[in-house]
């Protein structure tokens, strides 16, 4: 079993809940599709019961560790303490490799080292915080939030070239058939 993304500190048990009714066996790994503390909050507590490694974009980790303030933030702030998370594993240069059936994928412009995740067998492509949706509808991430909102609409491009049955977004609904949308939503952000 792996856990893509822990959400909030304060999420911890029910995703423990969770993991154990689903009855698919332990927690193997957790992967992060970046350091954002709303995604990251419950990995210590998770880890207490599970004591899995932690994987995440090596882009990342100087951000989330609080070695450098992520972009367009006045200071650095450590969301997951040093040597916690460890780098995704390449299978070349610039390729990720493929971890428990997802293909990671960079998709940089949220954060430096945001990952979606794709899973092939299902057509289903884990996206964070690429989008934000509202009634089944692409929507830009969070601008707040957001390092490089340019860079995020082109890694949004994704959604084209992988062509996803389903996509699950961290911050609002599933969207069904993104393909369809992409165009008009690449558009609507140029």
């Amino acid at each position: 079993m792996t856990l893509v993304d822990a959400g909030l500190s304060t999420m911890a048990r029910g995703i423990l809940r969770f993991i154990d009714t689903l009855g698919a066996g332990p927690l193997r790994r957790i992967l992060l599709t970046h350091g954002h503390s709303d995604h990251t909050g419950a990995v210590d507590r998770i880890r207490r019961q599970f004591p899995v490694p932690v994987s995440v974009h090596a882009a990342e980790i100087p951000y989330m560790t609080g070695q450098l303030p992520y972009p367009r933030r006045k200071s650095a702030a450590v969301s997951l303490a040093p040597g916690v998370a460890e780098p995704l594993a390449e299978e070349r240069p610039g390729v990720l490799a493929r971890v428990a059936g997802l293909r990671p994928y960079l998709t940089p412009g949220h954060s430096p080292g945001h990952v979606s995740y794709y899973h092939e067998k299902d057509r289903v492509l884990l996206a964070g915080d690429l989008f934000t949706s509202r009634g089944g509808r692409l929507r830009r991430p969070m601008a707040i939030f957001t390092a490089d909102m340019d860079e995020a609409i082109r890694s949004a491009a994704i959604v084209a070239r992988l062509r996803p049955g389903r996509l699950e977004i961290s911050h609002g609904g599933p969207v069904t058939d993104p393909a369809a949308q992409i165009d008009e939503y690449l558009g609507a952000a140029g």
